[in-house]
């Protein structure tokens, strides 16, 4: 008879990836051959890699498209509340591993494609990222869309379907260059066009008043036509919806405008119209004021409110006819989430639908906005809170300028009723801001039109009310709310890094998937010697296999024993990649001037992409790759350090990277970001950071003990502090000699010697005119990263705090995000459980 299994040998048995059952590997070799044959039309003999990759995705997908019309045929039949989620990014990466994960899929894929002579990694290496988002904003929305469906949310993600996502970054001669992404270049299988639902959306012409009421005519029409992704949530049957939409020029585009011989002109002048979904403009945190750009937001807008609309009144699955016309109860059935300003105009255009389409006196219609409408600021940077020129929006959408000057007279009004005389009041808080060149504050806007509005970590939440809308917080202070960001541990722990996943199932179970908090009880096993070696073990086999890729692909020979010192994100003055380029010349110096000492060896990786026209950031990326050349190079500094940038840092570069670091850089000077999010999928991973008191970093701290993070510099106070006394940076150079000689190589060519000056203006805006105070914590963060180094020494003590940080990061999922702004702004109730079988009943509740 056999032995029981021991508590060990029955963790062991669990497996976060789904089991690998006979019938269900039969079944995708057979759907796999089948796709090949029928879809692809191709035969093993003359079918390509990416068949083989298209194959396998059309196999994982038919799971998905049973469970998506159910999920769809449910809400219709129980007609809840739905939550529609509009944002101009959607940085979704890749869809087929995702796919596996939350289906339960991997196993049996991995056991078909094997039986198949086929190898998983090289398919799921074909797939192109769908690079929809320039940066956090555009993750963070993905990460929440994979949360309201695991949350059993009604939910619906609502975006552009570009047809060039974020560019491509190459670095030659250690310059960025931009290189369009041709992501749909081979189709997409994971979308499915709904030309049934295809919109127009109108633009240009003028606005007449007549007796039956007010009057958009003589408009330009384009036409948005969606197409629909699946988002699968984890384990409990319910696949969501994300709605993309293309533009379309309508068939008689311009025809009648030529006579008989302007035919070909006319079509080739489709493409005007095609345009609106062709680009997203990469810049993140900087407005671009360009009438394309405006166009894009309308037309995001515009078609999402006429779906969001028809599915109000068609409230039965498959009905085409209107049961439900009394818009009055619209703030019931629907909640709208503004993802930062950029779809602003959902407030002036919905009042447009319900007063000149509707028919609804202003009162009522203001009322249905309002309780419907919600805003998520993600900025307190100046130059990147949106304001559109006067002109431009009159041009473009002249209906919608008379709304938001009509909103703007009664929202003043109130302000004077409630602080008379305060005329600088008025003029701080109107939607319109007076000069030379009129401008819609479109920040203020979204305010005026939503119930609430909140910003992503509570240290930005604060900022917010005592800075930035300081006066509306104190007119509507039970409008403000924060939503800490959060990350979905789907992707970021079961898929990027399953044996850490394991690791930590074999301790608590694998319930913390779906409820991180649990990861808490981890903090019971910190002394246990198994768990302490089988995560560095797991963090060691994710450095060799990221050492092996840095190899391959930078031809560059990485010390696997290094501290892996890692910086990922967007390249933009407040982030601070110059502290950590000053750190990196630091380090460098004291080697060379003790070269016999016993350094703690370092990897310093730093990625991430600049804006095509932002001239600093680029000098940046330039100024890495030459401290990188000089360094790498030098006999006398060996292994002891290595500076890699990371070329074209996207989704699928992060899931290799983060579970491979050993440091996570998070050094914004206070007050400047938001919450960040990479932070968290570092800590989750097992990374520990170096960072200053900002955005989540403090709510970081405060769950894993600031004594578990490195926590250097100013604080919010400190920096306010500095700003009213003056930051004088030669004072800093003329005290700290590190720093002088540091910069003095900058200047002086030492890291361009063909090109003495090529760095001048890094080094004039530094001592000049440098607003994120470099100078001011680079003192405290050599002082910090020595201390980094000294840990990093004593590898048992270093885990243990890395256990400490896994165990603290449960706040940090998008889950608790999400169910926060479910409960607290969207008045629904989220529903884990699963939420049918095969039959199509709740079997859980």
């Amino acid at each position: 008879m056999a032995k029981p299994l021991t508590d060990q040998e029955k963790r062991k048995q669990i497996s976060v990836r789904g089991l690998a059952g006979v019938e269900n590997v039969t079944d995708i070799k057979s759907n796999f051959n089948r796709h090949l044959h029928y879809t692809l039309v191709k035969d093993r003999n003359v079918a390509t890699k990416r068949d083989y990759y298209f194959a396998l995705a059309n196999t994982v997908r038919d799971h998905l498209v049973g469970r998506w019309i159910r999920t769809q045929q449910h809400y219709y039949e129980k007609d809840p509340k739905r939550v529609y989620y509009l944002s101009l990014e959607f940085y979704m990466g890749r869809t087929l591993q995702n796919t596996m994960v939350n289906l339960a899929l991997e196993n049996a894929c991995d056991e078909a494609t094997y039986q198949l002579g086929l190898d998983m990694e090289e398919l799921q290496d074909i797939e192109e990222d769908a690079g929809l988002g320039n940066g956090g904003l555009g993750r963070l929305a993905a990460c929440f869309l994979d949360s309201m469906a695991s949350l059993g949310l009604a939910a619906y993600g609502y975006g552009i379907r570009y047809e060039f996502g974020i560019f491509n970054q190459k670095i030659v001669d250690g310059w960025q260059v931009e290189e369009a992404d041709d992501w749909l270049r081979y189709g997409n299988p994971w979308e499915k066009a709904r030309p049934e639902y295809m919109r127009p959306v109108h633009y240009y012409g003028r606005v007449e008043h007549t007796p039956g009421g007010v009057k958009w005519v003589d408009t330009q029409v384009v036409l948005a036509l969606p197409y629909d992704t699946p988002v699968p949530g984890y384990r409990n049957n319910v696949v969501n919806t994300m709605r993309l939409w293309s533009a379309k020029a309508p068939c008689d585009f311009n025809l009648k405008d030529f006579n008989v011989g302007g035919y070909i002109q006319a079509v080739l002048d489709r493409n005007l119209a095609e345009n609106i979904s062709r680009v997203l403009y990469p810049n993140d945190n900087f407005f671009e004021g360009k009438e394309l750009r405006l166009k894009q937001e309308y037309f995001v807008v515009a078609a999402t409110l006429q779906d969001i609309i028809r599915r109000f009144k068609s409230s039965k699955f498959g009905s085409t006819e209107f049961v439900r016309m009394d818009l009055s109860t619209l703030p019931d059935k629907v909640a709208i989430q503004l993802n930062d300003t950029h779809p602003a105009l959902a407030i002036p255009e919905l009042m447009r639908i319900l007063m000149d389409l509707e028919e609804l006196p202003w009162e009522k219609a203001w009322d249905i906005v309002v309780r419907t409408c919600a805003y998520t600021n993600h900025t307190v940077l100046p130059e990147a809170l949106e304001r559109w020129p006067i002109d431009l929006f009159q041009n473009l959408l002249p209906r919608h300028l008379d709304i938001v000057y009509e909103i703007n007279r009664r929202h003043l009004e109130r302000v004077a009723q409630q602080f008379p005389g305060d005329e600088g009041r008025l003029r701080r808080m109107s939607l319109i801001e007076e000069g030379d060149h009129k401008k819609i504050n479109m920040a203020h806007l979204c305010i005026v039109g939503s119930h609430a509005v909140n910003g992503v970590a509570r240290i930005h939440s604060e900022i917010i009310k005592d800075t930035v809308f300081k006066d509306f917080y104190e007119m509507d202070p039970e409008k403000f709310q924060n939503k800490t960001n959060g990350i979905t541990p789907r992707r970021w722990l079961v898929m990027s890094n399953p044996g850490l996943a394991e690791v930590i199932a074999e301790r608590i179970g694998d319930d913390y998937i779906r409820d991180l908090d649990q990861l808490k009880n981890l903090l019971e096993f910190v002394d246990d010697d198994s768990l302490i070696r089988d995560v560095a073990k797991v963090k060691q086999e994710n450095k060799m296999k990221f050492s092996a890729y840095l190899e391959e692909h930078y031809k560059v020979k990485i010390n696997p024993e290094s501290m892996f010192d890692v910086q990922v994100k967007r390249i933009h003055e407040y982030k601070r990649q110059l502290l950590n380029c000053l750190h990196i010349i630091t380090f460098y110096n004291r080697i060379k001037k003790q070269p016999n000492k016993a350094w703690t060896p370092r990897t310093i990786m730093i990625g991430g992409k600049a804006a095509p026209g932002y001239h600093t950031a680029k000098m940046i990326i330039k100024l890495i790759t030459a401290i990188g050349d000089i360094v790498n190079h030098d006999a006398v500094v060996g292994d002891r350090l290595k500076v890699i940038f990371l070329e074209n840092y996207k989704v699928t570069l992060a899931e290799k990277i983060i579970p491979a670091s050993d440091l996570s850089e998070q050094i914004s000077t206070a007050g400047t970001e938001a919450s960040g999010t990479g932070n968290m999928k570092f800590m989750l991973n097992g990374a520990l950071t170096i960072g200053t008191m900002d955005g989540a970093n403090v709510e970081m701290a405060e769950e894993a003990g600031e004594e578990n993070l490195f926590i250097f510099g100013m604080r919010v106070d400190d920096v306010k502090a500095m700003d009213q006394t003056g930051y004088d940076a030669k004072s800093y150079y003329d005290r700290i000699p590190e720093l002088k000689q540091a910069m003095d190589q900058i200047s002086g060519g030492f890291f361009s010697p063909g090109q003495p000056d090529l760095f001048k203006d890094i080094v004039n805006m530094l001592m000049n005119h440098d607003r994120f105070k470099v100078f001011a914590d680079y003192e405290e963060y050599i002082k910090c990263q020595d201390k980094v180094s000294a840990l990093y020494k004593d590898p048992k003590e270093w885990t243990k705090m890395v256990i400490r940080n896994i165990g603290s990061s449960g706040k940090f999922s998008s889950d608790r995000t999400i169910a926060q702004y479910a409960r607290e702004i969207w008045g629904m109730e989220p529903s884990p459980c699963i939420l049918f079988s095969s039959s199509s009943h709740c079997v859980s509740c």
